[in-house]
């Protein structure tokens, strides 16, 4: 245990300093699952208090419990001093507490102000008055957010930011971010951790959840370990390393994507050409993008969110009509053929999203497992979907990948967010592709899983496994890719070799301030 580790308070102990929020024997169960045992937690006005745990830890189930969206089966709260009993987010938001779920909630077919305002009409009205002081916290808070943007044209890091705005919108004093970072490139990690150090400056509590634990080390006051439902410890950052909280998260050390011999051969496996796709306005999403990747190879995509990544997986996966270009899989040109014969080529898909285009939450594993896998074995048998197979199969997956969920009937709304999508790595890697195109396959998975799902990729690239890899983590990027391609506003300006280049010059290229020229390949 860390130097500095201390023990959780006990319920009944006096609380120390000014305490914004105190949790005192919090237990909930679900059927099956004891999703938190006895937590204790307390947290300081003022400060950014972590919450680190594995996958199905139960920090989330706490996290709704705060903000109301649960009750708890026993135990207490304490905001502002006061007991309270929270039984819908409302009473939360009353209390002046406010949630940015890692799953986003919004109204696609509404603006970014029409969002941010509704349920909270009568705070600022629905006109002038609304977007005035919309757009006056965006400045503030450097959230650089378009009022009048329609949230269906955003991306994924731009919704994060929609979510933040519509927490503070609602004067929140203390704020929960669910793995708020995810989806975020180092100089936008910088600018959000500059961002929560002004709201705690001015004496507001937040509470951050993650996986990413330098991160968490270089921003938190206070660390909070929840393992399988209980608080095993609370850290102090300036005495605790990374390696330390992995321990006492999952008994191990942090894992490292360390590199291995080159598999690349000379068989080109995708084969993309002047692949153009504009916007209404006529200004392109992607602009004139070509690449190869070889079997054997990974090829790694590195850009801040919003510069094309999400629009180019969904072009070579048939998802995003009216593109210009040529897109060849194994020597067979899909260029207008639909998503499913994209798959059935042999294309697996590890989606950005996983709530939108990578599960059916309310159906149960096994027949999410079939997903996109409609036509093949062992999910179909006879033209017909053969659930004892399904079921059985995703049995395997669940085992192969340390999905923590009762079994293969449990629908997978019921899992959490780093359970979900081992769950859709292990379903693509379980169908053999030729071809993965890996949008983000550790977004929201604790450090073991990570280690495991990069285990995956490395044996399937030694077998012949073509990878496109888009990720937020360049440390990810460097330690699996042979190849790095920085997409900026919609074009490829640079390749970079990952033996020699550093995150920094990624991060500069990404952003279109760097000046070293892009390498050469090895």
């Amino acid at each position: 245990m860390p130097e500095k580790a201390k023990k959780p308070e006990q319920p009944g102990a006096e609380p120390v300093g000014d305490l914004a929020v105190r949790l005192r024997g919090i237990g909930k169960r679900f059927p099956g699952v004891i999703a938190n045992d006895d937590i204790n937690i307390d947290v300081r006005r003022g400060t950014i208090h972590a919450i680190v745990g594995e996958n199905g830890a139960g920090k989330s189930t706490l996290m709704k419990i705060l903000y109301g969206v649960q009750p708890p089966d026993s135990g207490t709260i304490e905001i502002g001093g006061k007991q309270v009993s929270l039984s819908s987010p409302a009473e939360a938001i009353a209390q002046g507490v406010g949630m940015v779920f890692q799953h986003f909630m919004l109204a696609d077919n509404l603006t970014v102000a029409e969002n941010v305002v509704l349920g909270a009409e009568k705070l600022h009205g629905i006109g002038a008055g609304a977007r005035a002081e919309i757009t006056r916290i965006s400045d503030s808070y450097g959230l650089g957010v378009d009022p009048d943007a329609m949230v269906e044209d955003l991306g994924v890091g731009a919704r994060q930011r929609v979510e933040i705005l519509k927490v503070l919108y609602r004067g929140a004093r203390v704020i929960i971010l669910d793995e708020p970072t995810a989806v975020l490139v180092p100089q936008e990690v910088d600018e959000l951790f500059g961002n929560l150090r002004e709201l705690k400056a001015e004496g507001l509590a937040v509470l951050f959840i993650s996986h990413k634990l330098d991160e968490v080390l270089s921003v938190a006051d206070d660390i909070t370990v929840v393992r399988r439902g209980t608080t095993v410890a609370t850290v102090d950052p300036s005495g605790t390393t990374a390696r330390q909280l992995a321990e006492l998260m999952v008994g191990s050390e942090l894992p490292q994507p360390t590199r291995e011999a080159s598999t690349v051969t000379e068989e080109v496996l995708l084969d993309v050409r002047g692949l153009t796709l504009p916007t209404p306005t006529g200004r392109p999403l992607l602009d004139d993008v070509t690449f190869r990747i070889h079997r054997g190879e990974v090829l790694g995509i590195a850009g801040v969110e919003g510069n094309g990544q999400a629009e180019l997986v969904e072009a070579i996966m048939g998802m995003r009509p009216g593109s210009t270009g040529s897109i060849t899989v194994g020597g067979r040109d899909l260029s207008g053929t639909s998503t499913r014969e994209r798959r059935e080529s042999g294309i697996g898909y590890i989606p950005e999203d996983r709530h939108r285009h990578g599960l059916l939450l309310d159906a149960p594993l096994w027949e999410n497992r079939v997903l996109g896998h409609q036509t093949r074995r062992p999910s179909v048998r006879r033209g017909l979907v053969d659930r004892r197979a399904a079921t059985a199969d995703t049995q395997r997956i669940i085992n192969t990948y340390d999905v923590r969920t009762p079994g293969p009937n449990v629908p997978a709304r019921a899992l959490s967010g780093g359970n979900q999508q081992k769950l859709i790595v292990g379903r693509e890697m379980s169908g053999e592709p030729t071809l993965l195109i890996a949008a983000h396959p550790t977004r929201g998975v604790d450090v073991g899983a990570q280690a495991a799902i990069w285990d995956q990729i490395r044996i399937a690239r030694r077998e012949g496994l073509a990878v496109l890899l888009i990720s937020a983590d360049l440390d990810e990027l460097i330690g699996l890719s042979d190849r790095i391609e920085v997409v900026l506003r919609g074009r490829l300006v640079g390749e970079f070799d990952p033996t020699t280049v550093t995150p920094a010059q990624l991060g500069s290229a990404m952003t279109g301030a760097g000046d070293e020229p892009a390498q050469e390949s090895a």
